[in-house]
């Protein structure tokens, strides 16, 4: 069997080929400066917008990785009422929802702030306020003191994907990756980002919630790299989008024996791919701003202003007569009344079907 990486001497003298990431790695660099560019170019209201899509994202899709789906209305709502965006349609959210939230938000709202081994294990308490992961029980905002074996296949099969580090060096291991995040200044953030992930996930500190934990300290990096808790893209989203092969890459570069290259070379590419499924959102986002913009002074009211803000942010199927008088909770003489006043304002048209089966949509505009 391959050595781990851990079993080497001075293991976290990490080294990689610059040449075989610089071109991916200036690609991210540039991109970030062009988000934060077209963002900082919105609205206030927009841009908030844009950080509690982002957010929302993240946290759903880091648990989704877990095999865990969170209720997407619950964190959104959660997000909004923690950052005091107000936002329309606000949801009670669950105690667990709560603590992932949190966890998330200190993170990203505080990322200037050190991480210490009390943060990261009140992030831990946050993660399992039950002190249980499924039905089983765990150590709870401590570092484990069990051995930890990541296995997979079906029972009587399975197969040790990796064995971490022995219980008794986890503190000192973490003392010395909480020194390095604090300390280490001549590393670019971003790079920072993908090293600690890595370095983290190979300590496997704690007994369970280490990759959510791992995907808040990227994000938290990340955060520090753009000098901002305003997020506008969702790595976890991405990773869960290429999920093999970030287990591959990890399994790969476990047992290096410190040349963490590949591993850079996918975390930057993966980077990369976030950001560019990012400016969809942006389009989205400026479309619905300057829209709003040109309409500043049009008579709209609440009812109609709900219906075209969900037509910008994606409206599942058809708008009828029908479907507005149901969202809305009206009756459909007022929802017609709503459509046509829209319509004769140059907002909405009628599609060619006629009748009850009449279809609107929003009128194209130019964005300037």
């Amino acid at each position: 069997m391959a050595k781990y990486i851990y079993e080497h001497k001075n293991w976290t003298n990490f080294s990689w080929q610059d040449k075989a990431i610089n071109t991916v790695f200036g690609e991210v660099r540039l991109m970030q400066g062009k988000i934060i560019g077209q963002m900082n170019a919105l609205g206030f209201s927009a841009k908030e917008e844009a950080t509690l899509k982002a957010l929302t994202l993240d946290i759903v899709k880091s648990s989704e990785i877990e095999g865990e789906l969170l209720h997407y209305e619950q964190v959104r709502s959660s997000i909004a009422r923690r950052l005091g965006i107000n936002t329309a349609g606000l949801v009670p959210s669950s105690r667990h929802i709560e603590g992932i939230v949190e966890m998330m938000l200190d993170a990203t709202q505080r990322h200037a702030l050190p991480l210490t081994e009390e943060r990261l294990c009140g992030w831990h308490a946050a993660l399992f306020p039950s002190g249980y992961s499924g039905p089983y029980e765990i150590e709870v905002g401590r570092y484990r003191t069990g051995e930890m074996q990541i296995v997979s296949g079906a029972m009587g099969k399975e197969k040790v994907r990796y064995e971490a580090i022995k219980p008794g060096l986890v503190k000192q291991e973490m003392d010395q990756f909480l020194n390095w995040m604090n300390h280490e200044n001549s590393i670019d953030p971003v790079l920072k980002a993908a090293i600690a992930h890595f370095w983290f996930i190979i300590i496997h500190p704690f007994d369970d919630g280490n990759g959510r934990i791992g995907r808040a300290i990227t994000d938290m990096l990340l955060a520090r790299a753009e000098g901002s808790g305003e997020r506008f893209y969702s790595m976890s989203n991405q990773i869960l989008a290429e999920r093999k092969r970030y287990y591959e890459v990890l399994q790969k570069v476990q047992h290096s024996s410190g040349d963490i290259t590949e591993w850079l070379n996918w975390f930057l590419h993966c980077l990369k791919n976030a950001m560019l499924s990012t400016e969809e959102t942006t389009q989205t986002i400026m479309r619905k701003a300057a829209f709003w913009k040109i309409h500043e002074h049009t008579p709209i009211n609440e009812r109609q202003r709900s219906i075209l803000n969900k037509l910008f942010d994606g409206f599942d199927g058809k708008l009828q007569t029908s479907k507005w008088a149901k969202i809305t909770k009206t009756s459909t003489d007022t929802a017609l009344r709503d459509i046509k006043d829209l319509v004769a304002k140059g907002i909405l048209y009628q599609t060619n079907e006629r009748g009850r089966n009449a279809n609107y949509e929003l009128v194209t505009f130019e964005v300037g």
